[in-house]
């Protein structure tokens, strides 16, 4: 596990803040620099730093972490557990699934990729530990349980065709996990990897004992493609809807044991719409 350092170069006007900017991202946390204020109140531009989490993936230097700790990023710093250091570059970014890789350039170092465990064995109540750089603070490990399973987890970007993405099979976890967290992982008690933490649900941005990791099956699936292609194309259904409850059911004059999804909205376009749903 790694400590990722990204430093963006970020334009703004003197009535912004930066911090204000990037508020609605989850898990990351910003360390921003005194920003210049010209006379004439043009906008300027400031340097933006910031720390995540990351893990090897293979010893030809692909490191995998959170799509939201390095998009946008400038320049990239992969810090070890032994101080050492190495730039790295993007090699491929996915929104719809929170994941990236990036590659260490001229590293000579030993590697030690992680090993992944099926999370569709996963179990709720079984040990979890999270292991990351909370607010920069490198190698920390906390220990929780494995909260609940099959959450989802929307992502912060619309799709092309108007709707919005949201990642499935979402492990929860009550290991505390903070800013910084993001990109980190989330192990067994065997050390393997069954997810890779990317979110928490709080009012303060703080540790609240609900944290969310994407499963190990989704990282398994999505990054050899990133590596390969730069880019991972999801299947959509094109659509938005809501549990069919009892209530709804009754009030639509169907049996009030009738189960399923209530379709809310149908994006233009997609595969729901030509379908003539």
């Amino acid at each position: 596990v790694v400590n990722i350092q990204v430093t963006e170069k970020v334009k703004t006007s003197t009535s912004t803040s930066p911090e204000d900017l990037f508020s609605n991202i989850p898990g990351f946390q910003f360390f921003f620099g005194t920003p210049s204020t010209p006379n004439d109140q043009q906008p300027s531009e400031q340097v933006s730093q910031a720390l995540g989490s990351g893990f090897v993936w293979n010893k030809e230097g692909y490191i995998v972490t959170n799509n939201h700790v390095v998009e946008g990023a400038d320049t990239i710093k992969v810090k070890f557990y032994d101080g050492t250091t190495a730039d790295a570059s993007i090699v491929g970014t996915d929104v719809n699934s929170d994941l990236a890789v990036i590659k260490l350039n001229d590293y000579s170092g030993q590697l030690s990729p992680i090993t992944t465990a099926d999370s569709d064995n996963v179990k709720v109540g079984q040990v979890a530990v999270a292991i990351g750089n909370p607010y920069g603070l490198e190698n920390t490990m906390t220990v929780g349980i494995i909260s609940a399973l099959g959450r989802s987890l929307p992502t912060e970007i619309s799709s092309s065709t108007g709707g919005q993405f949201t990642i499935p099979d979402i492990i929860q976890t009550d290991a505390a996990v903070n800013p910084g967290n993001s990109g980190g992982v989330l192990v067994n008690t065997s050390g393997e990897v069954i997810g890779v933490t990317s979110a928490i649900q709080s009012t303060t941005n703080a540790n609240a004992g609900i944290a969310f990791a994407i499963p190990s099956h989704i990282v398994e699936r999505i990054v050899p493609v990133l590596i390969k292609d730069g880019r991972y194309k999801h299947p959509s259904l094109g659509l938005s809807g809501i549990t069919l409850t009892a209530n709804y059911a009754t009030e639509m004059g169907l049996d009030a044991n009738t189960h399923g999804v209530l379709i809310t909205d149908i994006t233009p376009g997609g595969a729901a719409d030509l379908a003539g749903l």
